[in-house]
Order: C-alpha cells, then sequence, then structure tokens
C-alpha cells in the first residue's frame, strides 16, 4: 500500500511539474510590454468570431463600415490593465462611430468577470480562451513576441491602418493616434 501511495504522489508531482512549464511557456510567449513604438500596417485583418462577456458571439467580418480597434489584453498584464480605462472612453465617448474591441487572452469568461466586477463595459470584451485568434494575429499580423497589449485600428473595409504592440502612455496619445489615423475629432 506504501509503494502505491508513492506512485500516486510522484505522479502528481510530475502532473503538477508539466502544468507548471506550460504555464511558464504561455506567460513567456504572451509577454506584457510597456510603452512602444508603433508601426502602420496596411493588410486585411483576419477575420475572427469568438464569445463576448455577454454571452453573444462577435464577428469581425460584421463590422464591416464600422471603425474598429482590436486590443489584446489580459488581466496579469500591469500594461493591458492601465489602457483599458482609456479604450472604454473611446467606446463611451465614440459609440456608434468607433468600435472597440478587447480580446481578452487565455483567461476564461468567469476570471474576466472577475476583473470587472459589477461593472459593465461599454466596449465588447471577447474572450479568446484558448489563444486563437491571439496567436493569428501575431503570426499574420506582425507580432512575432506575441507581446502584449496589442492593438489595431482597423478601416471601415477591414484594413488594419495601425498597429501597436506595447500600451499607450495616456488617453490623451490614444485619441491623438485615433484622430491621425481614423480623422476622427477629438473631444
Amino acid at each position: 500500500m506504501a509503494s502505491r501511495i508513492s506512485k500516486k504522489a510522484w505522479l502528481t508531482l510530475v502532473i503538477l511539474i508539466i502544468a507548471v512549464i506550460a504555464l511558464v511557456g504561455i506567460a513567456l510567449s504572451c509577454s506584457c510590454s510597456g510603452p512602444s513604438g508603433s508601426t502602420p500596417q496596411s493588410q486585411n485583418a483576419t477575420d475572427f468570431t469568438l464569445p463576448t462577456l455577454t454571452g453573444a458571439n462577435i464577428t469581425l467580418s460584421e463590422l464591416e463600415g464600422t471603425l474598429v480597434v482590436l486590443n489584446f489584453w489580459a488581466t496579469w498584464c500591469h500594461y493591458c490593465t492601465g489602457q483599458l480605462p482609456y479604450f472604454e472612453h473611446v467606446a463611451q465617448q465614440k459609440e456608434g462611430e468607433i468600435k472597440v474591441i478587447a480580446i481578452n487572452v487565455g483567461q476564461n469568461a468567469s476570471t474576466v468577470q472577475d476583473f470587472f466586477g459589477e461593472y459593465e463595459p461599454t466596449m465588447t470584451v471577447a474572450l479568446d480562451e484558448h489563444l486563437e485568434v491571439f496567436v493569428n494575429y501575431c503570426q499574420n499580423h506582425s507580432n512575432p513576441g506575441g507581446n502584449i497589449p496589442f492593438t489595431l485600428f482597423v478601416d471601415r473595409e477591414g484594413v488594419i491602418q495601425y498597429k501597436r504592440i506595447g500600451a499607450f502612455s495616456s488617453e490623451t496619445e490614444l485619441w491623438n493616434t485615433l484622430h491621425s489615423v481614423f480623422g476622427i475629432t477629438v473631444p
């Protein structure tokens, strides 16, 4: 009986080690970046459909004709959560003109809902729990390091007009970038 418990404990330890290695690998592949340079892009945004925090689905191609801001983020990323209020203000002040989609990467709905608590964001909070959309965007849209926050501005025709790896340093910087890329009026 004692050898069975030892085998069971050994197996549990091995499984725990594998889980820790997997989590470290995910964390390293999804680096959190502070303010960094930005690069204009001009390629089509990859279509996707993701569940949202409200339980609905959002499909990028259904937003054709609308200006879209995609922001990939996670609750554990300080730079990401620090700029979420900037995106929320844009969503509130430009509702109907710009669609802001905050795409959480690698976390489940419960974790994201706990982060927001009772607050119901105006921006759409999409869930990419299995990182499929995030990995696709990183591979196809010049983010090979898998850094977050990762923000893309998509025009009315579905073409990426701006890409930024790293955080906006202020809400003013975000508004100014939206103005220079989309020509929107800054409040």
